[in-house]
């Protein structure tokens, strides 16, 4: 009997042993897949590249504290972004750009970078960098030719972040178009443009900016711009020579013709 009671005691601790694996196993995997899933989140103001930020970010939730608008949230388990790590939808609570900037100075590691959203040592919510607006053209209905303006009235920094361009509707010969254009110089992707939209789905909506911008790199640049060539001071020259033909224009078409006979 006791020898059975041992052998059922084995089985046990074994399957135990098992099951217990396979949950941690479980775990980890649903961990890594929302650790993955995080390409389109908007961080909060100041916040570090999104690598450096993770790296950084010790999951703490004071700067969800801090935000008074409760526009900041913590990823939970089910969110597909990485947990604890604070973000925000503007299409639910957009940031509503506090001058004091409160979720930034709480940041007890520098994820939020302070330095980064000020002016000559002084907080500046206008240099945060929080993601960039994209309009959606084709179901902009300032596009269509229906006067709208909603985006631009919303924008905290009127006539710079996002400005009105007119343009004669040639439908109708008497109307003018009013499409919204927004400037990555001044966009701090706050999202109160997203939340203003008047469509179903918003047809503006802020995405991370390395998402929504592409990269010139060094083979381009602006001649009639000084500040753009800083961009390329470091640039190295990469010559490329391709030896020159010395058939005749006749000879060299006779020799691509040989292989059709």
């Amino acid at each position: 009997m006791e020898q059975e009671s041992s052998r059922r005691r084995f089985i046990l601790d074994m399957a135990r042993g098992i099951g217990l694996a396979a949950l941690g196993g479980f775990v980890w995997s649903a961990y890594v897949d929302e650790a993955k899933a995080s390409s389109l989140l908007l961080r909060p103001p100041g916040a570090l590249q999104e690598d450096d930020f993770l790296r950084t970010c010790i999951k703490c939730g004071l700067c969800v504290e801090a935000c008074p608008y409760d526009t900041l949230m913590l990823a939970k388990p089910g969110d597909h972004k990485p947990i604890g790590t604070p973000y925000f939808v503007p299409t639910n609570i957009p940031c509503y750009m506090c001058t004091d900037i409160p979720c930034v100075p709480v940041c007890p590691t520098g994820a939020l970078d302070q330095e980064s959203v000020s002016s000559d040592g002084v907080l500046d919510i206008n240099k945060a960098q929080m993601g960039l607006a994209v309009v959606d053209k084709e179901n902009c209905i300032a596009f269509w030719g229906i006067q709208c303006d909603a985006c631009y009235r919303a924008c905290p920094l009127l006539g710079e972040a996002i400005t009105i361009e007119y343009q004669k509707n040639e439908r109708t010969g008497k109307h003018a178009y009013l499409k919204p254009a927004v400037h990555s110089d001044s966009c701090t992707g706050c999202g109160l443009c997203e939340k203003a939209c008047v469509t179903q789905k918003p047809a503006i909506f802020v995405l991370p900016r390395e998402i929504a911008q592409g990269e010139v790199g060094d083979h381009y640049i602006k001649g009639w711009d000084k500040a753009d060539e800083k961009r390329v001071q470091n640039a190295k020259a990469i010559k490329t020579e391709t030896q020159i033909n010395k058939k005749s224009a006749i000879d060299s078409l006779n020799s691509d013709l040989e292989g059709l006979y």
